[in-house]
C-alpha cells in the first residue's frame, strides 16, 4: 500500500478571513442548545466542520479551509463547548447525541446532504455520523485520525511520555505523589470541582499538556494565555468526560463499520509525527477504506495549522470543489 502525498512545492495558504452571515443557538434537547454559524456563500455547497477535543469548540480560523465563493460553511460547537449551552455540561452528552445533533442541524438548515470535514476527535465524530447517516454525506475530509480505541487513549495518557518526558512530567508534577498513577482520575476530580480555584488551574494544566505535544516543532510562545477560565474548565470537563467513557465508541469497531462507506469519497490527511493521534490509525483506516486517499505529511505533527497539513486540507477542499462545480 502506498500513501499518496498531496503536498505541493508551493504550499497552499488559508483563504482570507471571512465574517459570518448567520448564527444562532439551536435547541437539540431539553438540556442542550448548540451554537452554529454560517459563512461563505449562502447558496453554496454545504460543508459542516466538526471540531476536535472533545470539548475544543470552533474558532474563526477554521472557516478559512474553504473557498467562500463556493462553499456554504457551517461550523458548530458541540454540546457543552464554546458558545453552546450549558457550557461544560456533560449530562446527556455522548457521541450518539452529537451524531443526532448534526443530523438535526442539517434538517434545520434545509440541507439534503453535505461534505463533512473533521479533524482529531472531529474525525471520529465524522465517521460515526457517516456510518449512521450515509445518505447525508457526499464526502469526508478527515485529519489526524482518532478512533477512540483503548490503545489510542493509552498512548495519549501514558506512552507519549517516551517522546515528551518533559511535558508528561509537568502534567504529573501538578498532582500529589499519591495521585500520579492515575492522572485522568486525578484531573477529573479537580476540573469537576465547584471551586473555581481548584478547577481552573487543573483545567489549564490539563489543556497545556496537549498543546505542548500538538506540533512537530514547538510553537512560539505568545503572551499569557487569554482563554477565559470558564472556557478552559468546560473544555477539560467535556474532554475528560469523553475519555473516561472511551469517547462512547470504545465498544465499537469503527474500522469494520467504516467499510460500509465505500461509496463516499474520502480523503485522509495525517502528520507523520503526530503525537496526539499516531499515524497507525490513519493507516488502518485507509486499509479499511481502500477507496480513500491517504496523505501522510512528512514534516508535521497533529495541528491542522502546520504548513503541510494546512496545504493538504485546502487541496482536498479545492479538489472537492472542482469535482462538484
Amino acid at each position: 500500500m502506498k500513501a499518496s502525498n498531496l503536498m505541493q512545492s508551493t504550499p497552499l495558504n488559508l483563504f482570507p478571513e471571512i465574517a459570518i452571515f448567520h448564527s444562532e443557538k439551536f435547541i437539540v434537547s431539553q438540556k442542550h442548545a448548540i451554537y452554529y454559524e454560517e459563512c461563505g456563500n449562502p447558496d453554496g455547497y454545504p460543508v459542516v466542520f466538526l471540531h476536535g477535543g472533545p470539548g475544543s469548540g470552533c474558532n474563526p480560523s477554521q472557516r478559512r479551509f474553504f473557498d467562500p465563493s463556493f462553499y456554504r460553511i457551517i461550523l458548530l460547537d458541540q454540546r457543552g463547548c464554546g458558545k453552546s449551552t450549558p457550557l461544560g455540561c456533560t449530562e446527556d452528552n455522548d457521541t450518539n447525541a452529537l451524531v443526532s445533533d448534526i443530523e438535526k442541524l442539517k434538517h434545520h438548515l434545509g440541507i439534503k446532504e453535505w461534505l463533512v470535514f473533521g479533524g482529531s476527535w472531529g474525525s471520529t465524530l465524522a465517521l460515526a455520523y457517516a456510518i449512521a447517516h450515509p445518505d447525508s454525506v457526499t464526502g469526508l475530509i478527515l485529519r489526524g485520525i482518532f478512533l477512540g480505541r483503548p490503545s489510542e487513549l493509552e498512548w495519549f495518557l501514558g506512552e507519549v511520555k517516551s517522546f515528551y518526558p518533559d511535558s508528561w512530567e509537568k502534567l504529573l508534577t501538578f498532582l500529589p505523589n499519591d495521585e500520579r498513577s492515575d492522572p485522568l482520575k486525578a484531573y477529573g476530580s479537580r476540573v469537576f470541582s465547584e471551586d473555581m480555584g481548584i478547577a481552573g488551574p487543573a483545567a489549564t494544566t490539563w489543556t497545556a499538556f496537549e498543546s505542548s505535544i500538538i506540533s512537530l516543532l514547538p510553537r512560539v510562545n505568545s503572551s499569557n494565555n487569554t482563554t477565559l477560565v470558564d472556557i478552559e474548565i468546560a473544555r477539560a470537563r467535556v474532554q475528560i468526560h469523553y475519555i473516561l467513557n472511551q469517547c462512547f465508541v470504545g465498544h465499537r469497531d469503527l474500522l469494520a463499520e467504516a467499510k460500509s462507506l465505500s461509496h463516499i469519497p474520502t480523503t485522509i490527511i495525517q502528520g507523520r509525527y503526530d503525537m496526539v493521534c499516531p499515524p497507525i490509525s490513519a493507516w488502518e483506516l485507509k486499509k479499511a477504506m481502500p477507496h480513500a486517499t491517504l496523505s501522510i505529511i512528512p514534516d508535521a505533527g497533529h495541528s491542522a495549522m502546520e504548513t503541510g497539513i494546512t496545504s493538504a486540507l485546502i487541496e482536498a477542499t479545492e479538489a472537492f470543489r472542482i469535482s462538484h462545480q
